[in-house]
């Protein structure tokens, strides 16, 4: 233990095969309990967190779905941004939301669902906006068993225009102007919708295509202040993204089916969350 806290005010940051397996960082019940600050270690797809905290199940503006997956936990810079959102959504009359995976105790990688996620600044919110907020909380079986509304009209790039409101497009700004944010995924056809809007684009430049994201949206938060050992991604253009590289994700390029991929190595992780791991 004394060797894990001297090293991590050190900022030592190396990276090495570990022997973990993605399994062994979902055993993982609780996060560690160190008297250090808390730090996110490494990248968003190769990492793990340290000094994580639970987001309430339930606060002003959203509610906590699937429960029972348990990725609940994130650096306290992700916990929040939750609560500060979902207080602006309530402010702003704009429902409820319904907030899906953080990440583990410890962050690492996850047996399903996610190659990201690992640092405790990645979350997921549903696009399903329900006016529960000032009616009832949901219950056990409800959280486990709504599902999350796609945007999309079935098997196309066509936006649902019975699904999508003009209270999406708030939600999506409002988080997007929060100063954590680094980037926010959306499916494509929406980024697409977003950039045909004639209102002002300033904030589009955060809001980014990438595959499926079409019952939800995925925010990252950027590289606390005092995570040394956190690995930002590249810089965002300074654009709108409204421009021609939008339209690859349209293209007979993009669209090609995937040949499947082998069987992923064992991640590469900083050799700091081995003690993260670790840990008792």
């Amino acid at each position: 233990m004394k060797f894990f806290i001297s090293t991590l005010l050190l900022g030592a940051f190396s990276t090495a095969a570990l022997a973990s397996s993605a399994s062994d960082w979902s055993n993982m019940t609780q996060p560690t309990k160190l008297g250090v600050m808390a730090q996110s270690i490494g990248k968003y797809d190769g990492g793990c967190v340290s000094g994580a905290i639970t987001l309430p199940m339930d606060g002003t503006g959203y509610q906590v779905m699937r429960l029972s997956r348990r990725r609940y936990f994130g650096h306290p810079d992700l916990i929040h941004f939750i609560e500060n959102f979902g207080r602006t959504v309530s402010d702003q009359k704009l429902g409820t939301l319904l907030v899906g995976d953080l990440g583990q105790p410890r962050g690492g990688p996850t047996l399903s669902g996610h190659r990201s996620h690992q640092t405790g600044l990645d979350v997921d919110i549903w696009f399903s906006l329900p006016q529960v907020a000032t009616t009832r909380k949901l219950d056990a079986s409800e959280r486990e068993t709504w599902g999350a509304t796609s945007m999309l009209v079935s098997q196309s790039d066509a936006i649902d225009e019975k699904q999508w409101t003009a209270q999406h497009e708030k939600v999506l700004e409002a988080a997007s102007r929060m100063p954590e944010v680094d980037r926010i995924f959306v499916n494509p056809s929406i980024k697409r919708l977003l950039c045909t809007r004639k209102t002002s684009h300033d904030w589009l430049r955060k809001i980014r295509p990438w595959w499926k994201h079409d019952d939800h949206f995925h925010v990252r938060l950027k590289c606390p202040d005092n995570s040394n050992n956190c690995t930002s991604q590249a810089s965002l253009p300074d654009n709108d993204g409204c421009d021609a590289s939008l339209d690859y994700w349209f293209s007979a390029e993009a669209k090609k089916p995937k040949i499947p991929s082998p069987k992923p190595k064992a991640p590469k992780l900083p050799t700091l969350c081995d003690s993260v791991l670790s840990e008792n």
